[in-house]
């Protein structure tokens, strides 16, 4: 492996050394990314070099416990396997993120797909008014979910996220590119098999049936 890097120039060995950095901090490289100041698209150089390095790469990750996976339908490059490194969301993460969708849907829905953006305003908003953010929140849980949405490219800012302000623009990726494990699926599943039961799920699902067809 190292004499692969030695025989590549400081430059290019210097990118696809960060390159990997960027796929174990954000698990995927996308390739086209959006300047969020001017919403036009760009090739994603990282992208590039994952294509160029695919079998170094490949064989790097490997030695870690993961596999590179390269998703042509979506056009990313993304991580799997057990070495993958692990993030929990908490509760706040996930309801800003589930309000930040809400926004996207309604923005694709009502203004086509020029106009995936929003601020925090608006996300408060949002959050109020479908009752998903009641409590305010202190200034440092927004920071903290700006920050692990851009990680992972599900949004962009203009700048560094300690920056964002009420009116900043937030640009919203069509995608969410987290993975969950089969362990982590399996978990919810239960969860949310105990309440309500599953008797009373299929009787409620019966009543609406009936009540849409009487209707």
């Amino acid at each position: 492996m190292f004499a692969y890097l030695e025989e590549l120039s400081a430059a290019e060995a210097d990118q696809l050394r960060k390159t990997i950095q960027a796929l174990f901090r954000q698990t995927c490289i996308l390739q086209v990314k959006y300047d969020p100041a001017t919403l036009s698209p760009r090739d994603n150089s990282q992208y590039e070099i994952c294509s160029r390095h695919r079998n170094f790469i490949e064989d790097y990750v490997s030695v870690l416990g993961c596999e590179l996976i390269h998703d042509a339908q979506e056009h990313i490059f993304r991580l799997a396997g057990e070495g993958m490194p692990v993030e929990k969301l908490n509760p706040v993460n996930t309801l800003i993120l589930l309000v930040v969708r809400m926004i996207y849907r309604d923005r694709i829905m009502g203004k086509g797909l020029n106009a995936p953006l929003t601020n925090l305003k608006e996300i408060r908003e949002y959050g109020k008014n479908t009752n998903l953010i009641a409590d305010r929140l202190t200034s440092g849980e927004w920071k903290s979910a700006l920050y692990l949405m851009r990680t992972h490219q599900i949004i962009d800012v203009p700048g560094a996220v300690k920056d964002v302000e009420d009116e900043t623009p937030i640009y919203i990726y069509s995608t969410i590119n987290l993975y969950l494990t089969a362990g982590d699926i399996n978990a919810l599943i239960e969860e949310y098999q105990e309440e309500p039961g599953e008797e009373e799920m299929y009787e409620t699902a019966e009543e609406i049936i009936y009540e849409d067809s009487d209707q």
